[in-house]
Formats: C-alpha cells, structure tokens, sequence
C-alpha cells in the first residue's frame, strides 16, 4: 500500500503563488502515477495534474484545461515526491487539493486526455488553498 503525505498549502491573494508537496510512502509500484486533485465546495473533483514516474523519476505529465501555463508538477529523481507550483492563483483555484497516486493513471488520461477520480486508488488526507480576491 501507499501512504501519500502532503504539505504545503495556505491562503494566499490573488496573483499569488503557493506550491504543494507530496511524498509518497510505501510500495513504489503503486505511486507510478502522481498527481493532484481538487475539490471546491459544492463541486466535483477535479483533476489538476498528474505526473508520471520516468527515468529518473522524470516523466510525461497531464494537466487540467483549467490550470494549464499556470501550475507545474514536477517529481524528484527518485519519484517519490512530487511537487506542485501554483502560479497566478485565482479565486476559483481555493479547494481542498489532494495528492493521488495510482499505478496505471497516467496512461489512462494520456489514452482518453481526461482522467476521473476513480482512476487514481490512493488518496492523501487533503490540504487547503485559499485564494481571496
């Protein structure tokens, strides 16, 4: 099993950045695929970003229609964490973001170009971005 622990977060103004870390802990197998999802109240979960675990921990990434050039998900040469820069926050961005980790995901959304919540099996604990305007 994985055990996906995030730090980071906050509020921040609008214009901002903030930036999200992730470390996956246990089978490496498991957390081939790396990535973020969001949840704003009274909405679905969102895919944000997702990255896949290349040589050298560097591999293809994904992202949502609706941070493309504005978040960046990176992962560090071990693959075990992953890190996500948020820039140019806006207050549509405030949700809970949580990390997910999935052996074959990556290559579900790269197949489809989309990617659900039901295609990632492991989900951190969640953690808060507050963007005020």
């Amino acid at each position: 099993q994985v055990r996906l622990v995030e730090s980071g977060g906050g509020s921040v103004e609008a214009g901002g950045s903030l930036s999200l870390t992730c470390e996956a802990r246990g089978a490496e197998w498991a957390s081939s695929c790396m990535g973020w999802f969001r949840q704003a109240p009274g909405k679905e979960r969102e895919a944000v970003a997702a990255i896949y675990k290349g040589y050298q921990g560097v591999g293809e990434s994904y992202y949502g229609d609706s941070v493309k050039g504005r978040f960046t998900i990176t992962r560090d040469s071990e693959g075990n964490v992953v890190n996500l820069q948020m820039f140019r926050l806006q207050p549509e961005d405030k949700a809970m973001y949580y990390c997910v980790a999935d052996p074959t995901a990556c290559g579900v959304w790269y197949a489809q170009g989309f990617t659900l919540p039901a295609d990632f099996r492991h989900w951190g604990q969640g953690t808060q971005v507050t963007v005020s305007s």
